[in-house]
This record gives structure tokens, sequence and C-alpha cells, in this order.
């Protein structure tokens, strides 16, 4: 989270003490540890603070983790090879032939395991440089992208929104919703659009989300004082 810290401090200032909360991150489904090198080697690269063999080791596990992946989706388990495992982690069978990737989803299930426990780990995990744990990577990916997309969705519709106008004369001081350090920032700077709201120390991307759903359902309007 240093560049979430850096990113506060040049572009909101403090006017008091900071504290580093996850809770400050936008988009904090898509900034993981996990995904960091696949994030910001390229663009490091890109900029010339990342060499040449670094680059191409996360190209090898970009690649790696596709070429699993698509394996994985494309590859079914029987009832008769996995059911009595599956019964001994206290998941339900299955009735019929099923994508490993689907029975990867339950939570009970460890992806790495159950390829283990079918015999088929070295023949559907690709290989990459280092110590890289392919089939972990892509069981978070498989797990979690319902919420990735979800966090994708919300990205998209905030850089659509930026520059959506707030009403003038808004009750911010009324919305409970929001942290009351939030209303508190809010009522005192008066921000003309999100872009400006999400820019202002102590309204968080929580805030800045139940704006954009007021402002959607146009029940913003109807928070102004007096209306």
């Amino acid at each position: 989270y240093i560049g979430v810290l850096i990113d506060d401090l040049v572009a909101k200032g403090t006017e008091e003490p900071y504290r580093m909360f996850t809770s400050r991150a936008e988009h904090r489904m898509m900034l993981r540890q996990d995904n960091a090198d696949d994030r910001l080697t390229e663009i490091g690269y890109e900029i010339g603070v990342v060499g040449e063999d670094r680059y191409r080791r996360m190209l090898a596990v970009r690649e790696a983790k596709r070429v699993t992946r698509e394996r994985i989706e494309s590859m079914n388990a029987e009832p008769s090879e996995i059911n009595g495992w599956l019964e001994g982690l206290g998941t339900s069978p299955i009735e019929r032939p099923e994508r490993l990737s689907r029975i990867a989803l339950r939570p009970e299930v460890s992806l790495p395991d159950m390829l283990r426990h079918l015999g088929r780990y070295d023949e559907l995990v690709a290989s990459a440089p280092g110590l890289q744990r392919i089939a972990d990577m892509v069981e978070i990916d498989l797990k979690y992208e319902g919420y990735i997309e979800r966090a994708r969705d919300q990205i998209r519709s905030m850089e659509k929104m930026e520059g959506r106008a707030l009403p003038e004369g808004v009750d911010y001081m009324g919305i409970d919703s929001i942290s009351k350090e939030a209303r508190e920032k809010l009522d005192r700077i008066r921000p003309d659009n999100l872009g400006q709201a999400s820019r202002i120390s102590g309204v968080s991307p929580a805030d800045i989300s139940v704006l954009m759903v007021l402002l959607k359902g146009k029940n913003l309007k109807s928070a102004v004082a007096g209306g």
C-alpha cells in the first residue's frame, strides 16, 4: 500500500497525522499482493526501472497462467475418480463429469490439491521460471473472478461518472451512509463533481461509491438542503 500512501499525500495532502488504512485504497480487489508483479512490472519496464530479465520472467509467468487456466477449463473430472475425495472434504459429490475449473470454485476445494489427487498436476500446470506457484495464482483468479469483474465494472462506472456534476446545496450532513469525516469535508469544501470529491482528504472510495449510487438514482437531488 505504499503507492496508496504516496498518492494520498501527493494528490490529497493531509491536515492531520496520516494513518494508512486499507479502506483508503481504491478498488482493493484489484490491488492485491499476488498480482503486483503482473500489474506493475510492465509499467516499470516501460519507464526503465525494471530490467529485461525480470520483464521476460513476468511474461513467462503470465503465459503459464493463461495456458494452465485454459487446460483446467477444458478438462473434466469423472464422479468415480473424485467423489470420494470431495466427500472427505465435506462437500457434495458430483453426479456427472464436471469441469475442473467449476469444481475448483468450491470453498472447500484447493485446486493444487485436487490436481495432485487426480494425478494431473504435472500434466495441467504449465512450468514457469523461479518459485512462482502457478496453480495457486490460477485458483485465486477463478475463485474471485466474479468479485474482480464487479470491481472492473465499478472502475469503468467511476471513469464515466468522474465529471458528473454534484447538485448545488446538497445537505451532506444528512447523508448517514457516508462517514462523519466525509460529511464534514464535503459540506465545507462543496466540490463541483465526483472527481473533485474523490480527491478530498478524508473522503474514502466507499464514500464516493455511495455518492455515485445516489446520483444514479437521482436521490442526491432529494438531499438538497430544504428540498
